[in-house]
């Protein structure tokens, strides 16, 4: 259950500390020269107690982004808890995947050396648009070629971790990088594959507003890269208009 988290202070008023949790996390960041850029996770430089706090931080500076966007939040009863709910959704939903540890995932193994074509998909995936914060919805699919050495994962566990991945402000072709490196590391397959249709809310909701493109991006890892027959196996199993 998530702590209560006070409400947004009036003007004038500080109820941060004089250093804020977030400034405090990125300077344990910065002391050990890791990256902290928006699609990576930093849950290893939460103190205990120090989410509910930053969610807290956040609700304060999303209730100032309201007033500067001349929104009587004092008055309006639609937006009068606003800043704490996009607070709340940031942290513990859409923007997961910084915040909170990589799942548990237990892997097992290839007892009897599975070595033929293994195919997920289509996983749902929700994600943000590090540009814009805009939505980005779609599916993705992943191929497996195990070998007698790989590790095999339940299949629920891929939508885990694909989950985690996504969750963050994200650009599609980074994402799907990065699912892959997660992958490979957990299941040493002799190859990987993964393709990935989405659509960006970026193109549809502002800009051009053009409602009916979709991007759809690979990572091929190991065999699949090697091997055109398997590439073409994998890609004619998962047959992107199903």
């Amino acid at each position: 259950m998530t702590a209560h988290v006070p409400a947004p202070p009036e003007d004038g008023a500080h109820s941060l500390d004089d250093e804020a949790v977030s400034e405090r996390i990125r300077k344990r960041l910065q002391a050990s020269k890791s990256r902290f850029f928006a699609n990576d996770n930093i849950a290893d430089f939460i103190l205990p107690g120090e989410h509910d706090e930053l969610e807290a931080e956040v609700a304060e500076r999303f209730h100032a982004v309201l007033r500067s966007l001349v929104i009587d939040v004092d008055n309006d009863h639609n937006t009068h808890d606003t800043a704490r709910r996009v607070a709340k959704m940031y942290l513990n939903e859409v923007f997961a995947g910084r915040f909170k540890t990589a799942p548990n995932i237990t892997e097992f193994p290839n007892d009897t050396s599975l070595n033929e074509l293994l195919i997920v998909g289509p996983l749902t995936i929700r994600s943000a648009c590090s540009h814009h914060f805009c939505p980005i919805m779609g599916r993705l699919w992943i191929g497996l070629l195990p070998n007698q050495h790989s590790n095999l994962l339940g299949l629920s566990k891929y939508a885990r971790l694909a989950e985690w991945v996504m969750s963050r402000p994200q650009i599609q072709e980074e994402a799907v990088s990065q699912l892959a490196d997660q992958v490979m590391k957990r299941v040493r397959p002799d190859g990987l594959a993964i393709v990935m249709e989405a659509d960006h809310f970026c193109m549809q909701w502002r800009g051009v507003r053009d409602n009916g493109s979709k991007m759809i991006n690979s990572v091929m890892r190991g065999a699949f890269l090697k091997d055109a027959a398997l590439r073409r196996e994998f890609l004619s199993l998962i047959n992107l208009k199903a």
